[in-house]
């Protein structure tokens, strides 16, 4: 049953409907998926393992938000591991590469269709499935694993294009994979993520108190105004 909590919270998180810094009550998880709170905890300290969540003293569970050197940190990682990996690894033969444009073809529809959360996950899992598709199950869960990080990363920082710009540099990779030339697709690979990387703006964090604001209907008025429903000066 863990496995399955966490499965549904990461997807949720990946897919960008659980925004980073969004509060996960243990209470509200238990009574959504109608199990105790302790092993909503369970799965909570597997994702917080994996640094897709954090748990703050007092406070409780968040959705992690990487900070600049965490992100970094990542594609750092991340560089080694598919530069690596591209640069043994051997020629994908025609049922690999047609998965892999398979999946390029999801990601053309969800442009098409405007989906962000399932494009925010398909990005990511672009990089993933090259790795599973070579059938190397230690080096496949580094790779999600990190992939989830950097999700949340370009979820705080990227700009939709940003994620168009991706599009097209996996389908670059995929036609050096397709050609054979896996050298290629390392390197094109490394360039990707520099590119996205040099791509980060600033954290945009949203404003805690907006939904409150809104609620209260404080937006500013026109021209500096006060509000027509604001109380007379006495």
């Amino acid at each position: 049953m863990p496995d399955g909590i966490e499965r549904s919270l990461l997807a949720a998180i990946v897919e960008g409907r659980l925004a980073p810094g969004a509060q996960l009550s243990e209470a509200q998880l238990a009574e959504a998926f109608g199990v105790s709170r302790t092993l909503v905890r369970e799965a909570l300290a597997r994702l917080q393992a994996r640094h897709v969540v954090a748990v703050r003293p007092r406070r409780g569970w968040f959705v992690a938000r990487p900070d600049s050197d965490e992100a970094a940190q990542v594609f750092a990682a991340r560089r080694a591991v598919e530069h690596g990996f591209l640069a043994t690894a051997r020629p994908f033969d025609a049922e690999q590469v047609a998965r892999l444009e398979a999946h390029l073809a999801e990601e053309r529809d969800a442009i098409a269709q405007g989906d962000k959360p399932r494009l925010t996950y398909l990005m990511g899992d672009f990089h993933a499935r090259i790795v599973a598709l070579s059938g190397n199950e230690p080096l496949t869960e580094i790779m999600r694993n990190l992939t989830a990080r950097t999700i949340l990363i370009s979820l705080c920082r990227q700009s939709s294009d940003d994620a168009l710009a991706s599009h097209r540099d996996h389908v670059r990779i995929v036609g050096a994979i397709a050609s054979g030339d896996m050298a290629l697709a390392a390197r094109l690979s490394v360039e990707h993520l520099d590119a996205v990387e040099a791509g980060l703006g600033r954290d945009t964090a949203p404003d805690p108190l907006a939904a409150l604001r809104d609620t209260l209907r404080l937006d500013p008025a026109p021209d500096g105004a006060a509000s027509p429903l604001a109380p007379s000066p006495h």
